[in-house]
């Protein structure tokens, strides 16, 4: 029996029936700018509509070109560009899905020296100054976005998300932060939100009662000198009364400086917004950030947050997330960690979008999965990403496929990884990979480790080294003391540290270990208001949204040591480095870059910075300074004639990479 009855229950808005309550949101993935990238994103599209999404909102096209995101950014403005939006809404029509199109003016934040805004304030995110607009450049505006819905709506689109959040234009004109005119369009709130309103009034009236306007409204800007909660009340029923058919929820702004999608963020974690609006409104609205489970999913629907549920990463990580839904089949759905490192991470740097646990996202007609030619039997000597992402996508095209993992189980540095604080998301990945190979037949040898004789015996016809990658022990004096911690014993809690820590090694690992050391796993109902303790949130949101202030005093003194010169973490993403640097520094972590290391005795860490010597005197020292390779079966097994690859840290190890290891994983099992 499927217990998502709700979730899955269509919904009639008048101007259209979905057909379930699952909304793909928007996300920009740089196919709207690639060559050919309209085909590739179609075929995205489509796979996702055949799976039973009910509505897709495409990443946002700007109305002209002054709000786009970059030079050269999607933009709808002329009959010519139809063509290849139809591909958009012709594949998600077919497979029986609706389709919004997304306007998007940047404002303030576009990349580029034309941008405009209500008011010449800077973004502190951005390097360009925006020019004041005119009353004449507002009114054209207004007329662009109007222009840009008439062409959607002749591209065939089911209708619009009007963007009013995340600190872009309209937002911008609403918040009195960046809305410094004293003219019709400044001032006091009324004048505030005319331009928002006239948008949404006019396109309303020019494309008629069967076509759908969404308006992604801002309900919590976490930012200071944003709108209050009264104001959001008010401009929702406005927009009702103007012609909106749903309100989507936008939290936050992206020069806020709290984190809002990220692994750290509680699931669900904004979704008393929404519920907080419905109480006040009536028009179907929509929950959004850190929902990625369809039980999650259900609760909000069954519990009266919201009318919809929008997800977007979810939908990269598993094109199939609505149809396992459907067939009772939520344990094989491949879950979104919320990492970042392949889709909010590429899109800042103008590279093509995917899913850290699913490369296929956004490159499928690159990598479409065929039943394979010849199917062979496949040994896999790792059951860490690289080995687990193999496996199941040689199994799913009809290979006979066998792990050997000499741990007690699967997952590699996963297993690792969902014990830092922020991070518990990984485990699903486990959980999925455990699920989907025990599904495909895979056989799964635990504790086992595999030698020249075994290969010798087991006869496959291919062998894949995924054996995965070793702490380096670097050359230090008392290297070898009890003071000495390796971050797999710490972080799998064979050792314990003490209280005051020093971390060998400033990378994604060093910081992760940080993290480790000064953070606490909450229980669900206690993470919410631990969250809005540790980034200062109070201030920012109502205070009766907030039960209790959470204890989160820091547990340890660590200091954050590197040879190197430069930002500590300076290899992490845009959209999550800044998180942890600013938690760290909030710990009182000590951070000393350009270190030469002395020596390690009972005493501590000896050290020369910054030309003079230090002691820190610590209870442990957590090593963290880079990885090898664990592979010496490749070249042995090539000389006797063996098919045979390595992927993963097995092949390069550096720093860690789990985003490349699960590509050459999928990559190499489409190949074979």
């Amino acid at each position: 029996m499927n217990n998502h009855q709700n979730i899955l229950s269509p919904l009639d808005l008048g101007v259209m029936t979905l057909r379930n309550r699952f909304v793909m949101g928007s996300m920009h993935t740089n196919l709207e700018e690639s060559p050919d990238g309209f085909h590739r994103l179609a075929a995205f599209y489509k796979e996702r509509a055949a799976h039973g999404v009910a509505l897709i909102i495409t990443g946002g096209i700007s109305p002209n070109k002054e709000g786009g995101v970059a030079r050269g950014a999607a933009h709808l403005t002329s009959v010519t560009q139809l063509e290849q939006h139809q591909c958009l809404t012709q594949a998600v029509h077919s497979e029986g899905g609706k389709i919004c199109m997304q306007i998007l003016h940047t404002g303030r934040y576009g990349y580029h020296p034309d941008i405009v805004a209500p008011s010449s304030i800077q973004a502190p995110i951005n390097v360009f100054k925006p020019r004041e607009m005119s009353e004449h450049d507002i009114e054209n505006t207004i007329n662009d976005f109007v222009h840009c819905a008439l062409l959607a709506q002749q591209a065939h689109y089911d209708g619009v998300e009007i963007m009013g959040s995340e600190g872009y234009l309209i937002n911008q004109f609403i918040a009195p932060r960046t809305n410094h005119r004293t003219d019709a369009w400044g001032g006091s709130y009324t004048n505030r939100i005319k331009f928002p309103l006239e948008i949404v009034r006019r396109i309303s009236e020019a494309t008629g009662p069967d076509f759908c306007i969404i308006f992604r409204l801002s309900m919590l800007d976490l930012v200071e000198g944003g709108s209050s909660w009264e104001e959001v009340v008010l401009l929702a029923h406005a927009l009702k009364a103007h012609g909106v058919h749903i309100i989507n929820t936008g939290i936050g702004w992206h020069e806020a400086r709290v984190p809002t999608i990220a692994s750290i963020v509680p699931r669900m974690a904004f979704a008393w917004v929404t519920k907080k609006l419905k109480q006040e409104i009536d028009i179907p609205l929509i929950a959004v950030n850190r929902i990625n489970s369809p039980e999650i999913a259900e609760i909000i629907i069954s519990e009266g947050y919201a009318d919809l549920v929008s997800m977007a990463r979810p939908f990269l990580a598993d094109a199939a997330f609505v149809s396992k839904t459907m067939s009772g089949e939520s344990h094989l759905i491949n879950t979104c960690i919320a990492c970042n490192q392949a889709c909010l991470d590429h899109t800042f740097e103008l590279k093509i979008s995917s899913c850290l646990v699913n490369p296929r996202a956004c490159h499928e007609t690159l990598m479409p999965i065929s039943p394979a030619q010849n199917v062979k039997k496949i040994g896999v000597i790792g059951a860490g990403p690289a080995g687990l992402a193999f496996a199941e996508m040689a199994a799913r095209r009809g290979h006979k496929v066998t792990v050997f993992e000499k741990g007690s189980g699967i997952g590699g540095q996963f297993l690792l990884a969902k014990n830092i604080p922020g991070k518990e998301e990984y485990k699903e990945t486990i959980r999925y990979f455990e699920n989907q190979l025990s599904a495909l037949g895979v056989i799964v040898n635990l504790g086992v480790t595999i030698d020249l004789a075994d290969i010798a015996k087991d006869k496959q016809d291919v062998w894949v080294i995924a054996t995965g990658s070793v702490p380096v022990l670097p050359n230090i004096p008392g290297i070898d003391h009890e003071k000495v911690i390796m971050y797999p014993d710490l972080l799998s809690g064979i050792k314990i540290a003490g209280y005051k820590v020093a971390v060998i090694g400033a990378g994604g690992i060093g910081i992760d270990v940080c993290t480790f050391l000064l953070k606490s796993h909450h229980a669900p109902n206690k993470a919410w208001e631990a969250f809005v303790s540790e980034w200062k949130m109070e201030n920012l949101i109502d205070p009766s949204d907030v039960l209790k202030k959470a204890n989160v005093q820091p547990q340890r003194e660590v200091f954050l040591l590197k040879r190197s010169p430069g930002k500590h973490g300076s290899k992490l993403g845009k959209t999550t480095g800044w998180i942890h640097r600013s938690f760290l520094a909030s710990q009182g972590v000590q951070m000393y870059a350009e270190v030469e290391y002395v020596g390690i005795d009972d005493a501590g860490l000896h050290i020369k910075h910054q030309k003079e010597d230090k002691l820190l005197e610590v209870d442990n020292i957590i090593i963290c300074a880079g990885q090898q390779s664990e592979n010496t079966l490749y070249h042995t097994l090539k000389s006797q004639g063996l098919e045979v690859y390595t992927i993963g840290g097995a092949e390069s190890a550096g720093e860690l990479d789990a985003k490349i290891a699960i590509e050459q994983g999928v990559k190499l099992a489409l190949h074979i």
